[in-house]
């Protein structure tokens, strides 16, 4: 019993703080700040009037220019989605005042994963997403970043978890990391299936791995759901050619997007 008030008065009180952060929105021509804190960069959409009108991306090299611009927003209402370090959310938010989403944060999706303290905020948002565009009867989000995450969703909003595995960068590092002699590139370029270099042949195996990888992965989903709508997602998908043999749909601020959405369905 205990723990079901507790569970109510932490929703309660989320829901409480997005009211505020909405009547303060009012004032504000609608403007509201989505900013999406993840492993690579951290990236801001400034929404105005259910649109989004400006994009920013920022390195975490560049977190004195990140910022710099955010001070321009003080006032505007801000929602959070972070898979960075406590220290760092933190000070975004000490910054912001932006309301953090997190595993007891109403949305307008249904988890139905196992370790739904777990699931990483971006996740939910790209699922949150997608979920109002589907004619289909499932949804696959295929976000390639630090990560290439496969996230399956339903019409009626049931998220059914997915798959991860280690992007390009990620790649490139642990061969260096755990080789004696193998160098680290950076190179993101497509390249022949044949390497005539180490470090063409890495390329390949790197590039040209993600590529099967994730065409693969389509395959499998296809043939299990057959009603079945793909959206890709993240800062390195144009690093493939799988748009132009594919019928999905390309959409880079599908977690910004995904941010804004949560921020209206408690507003």
């Amino acid at each position: 019993m205990g723990a079901k008030v507790t569970t109510s008065f932490k929703l309660q009180q989320t829901r409480t703080i997005f009211f505020l952060a909405y009547l303060c929105d009012m004032t504000m021509e609608n403007s509201v700040l989505a900013i999406d804190a993840g492993n690579t960069s951290i990236k801001v959409g400034h929404f105005q009037k259910d649109h989004l009108i400006e994009v920013k991306r920022f390195l975490h090299s560049e977190l004195d220019q990140f910022f710099s611009f955010i001070e321009h927003f003080i006032n505007t209402p801000s929602i959070l989605s972070s898979v960075v370090s406590n220290q760092l959310t933190a000070e975004i938010i000490s910054r912001t005042n932006a309301n953090l989403v997190n595993a007891d944060t109403p949305t307008p999706v249904t988890i139905e994963y196992e370790t739904q303290n777990t699931l990483g905020i971006d996740r939910l948002c790209n699922a949150v997403a997608i979920v109002s565009r589907l004619d289909s009867e499932f949804g696959v989000v295929i976000d390639i970043g630090t990560c290439i995450k496969f996230d399956l969703i339903t019409k009626e909003g049931l998220y059914k978890g997915g798959s991860i595995s280690p992007g390009i960068d990620l790649r490139y590092k642990a061969l260096n990391d755990y080789t004696g002699k193998l160098p680290k590139l950076s190179n993101k370029s497509n390249t022949n299936l044949v390497g005539g270099t180490t470090a063409s042949s890495i390329q390949s195996g790197v590039i040209n791995g993600i590529n099967a990888e994730i065409n693969g992965l389509m395959d499998m989903y296809s043939m299990q759901f057959e009603s079945l709508t793909f959206f890709m997602t993240g800062g390195d998908a144009s690093c493939f050619d799988i748009l132009s043999k594919n019928d999905i749909f390309a959409d880079e601020n599908l977690t910004l997007i995904g941010l804004f959405e949560i921020y209206k369905y408690n507003a």
